[in-house]
C-alpha cells in the first residue's frame, strides 16, 4: 500500500509557472511519487524517484499517463536525493514541456499529452509534503 499525500485540483498552471515543493523524505524511503497533470486519469508529468524500487536504485523515473495507458520511462541518473532528507523540486510549465529542478541539476520532460494547464498534482510514497507554492 502506498502512503497517498495531498492531493491539489484547479491549481490552474500555465506556461511560464511553476510550482515548487517542500517536503521532507522517510528515513527508509524505498521511492516516492509526484504527479503532475489535468486531472488523476490525464498525467502530464509522473515524476517517481526511485532508492530501491522496480529494479531501480537512485534514479529519477519520469513518464505520462493517459487514462490507463503508461508513455515510455524516461530515466535520469542524477540523484539527489537523501533517505531521512529534505527534498525542494521545482516544475516550470513551459509551451512544449516541463522544466524539473532539483539541487544541483534540472531537465526537462516533454508534454506528451499537450496539456494546456495543469490543474492537476499529488504526492504519493515515502515523502511528506510540507510545502507548496506555486508562481
Amino acid at each position: 500500500h502506498i502512503p497517498q499525500g495531498p492531493v491539489c485540483t484547479n491549481l490552474g498552471l500555465k506556461p511560464g509557472q511553476r510550482l515548487t515543493v517542500k517536503g521532507k523524505i522517510a528515513p527508509n524511503a524505498k521511492s516516492f511519487v509526484m504527479n503532475l497533470g489535468k486531472d488523476a486519469t490525464l498525467l502530464g508529468l509522473h515524476f517517481n524517484p526511485r532508492f530501491d524500487a522496480h529494479g531501480d536504485v537512485n534514479t529519477i523515473v519520469c513518464n505520462s499517463k493517459k487514462v490507463e495507458e503508461w508513455g515510455a520511462e524516461h530515466r535520469e541518473t542524477v540523484f539527489p536525493f537523501q533517505k531521512g532528507g529534505t527534498a525542494e523540486i521545482t516544475f516550470g510549465v513551459n509551451q512544449n514541456d516541463v522544466t524539473v529542478h532539483l539541487p544541483g541539476h534540472q531537465f526537462t520532460f516533454p508534454n506528451r499529452l499537450n496539456l494546456s494547464v495543469f490543474d492537476y498534482f499529488d504526492t504519493q510514497g515515502d515523502f511528506t509534503l510540507q510545502s507548496l507554492s506555486w508562481e
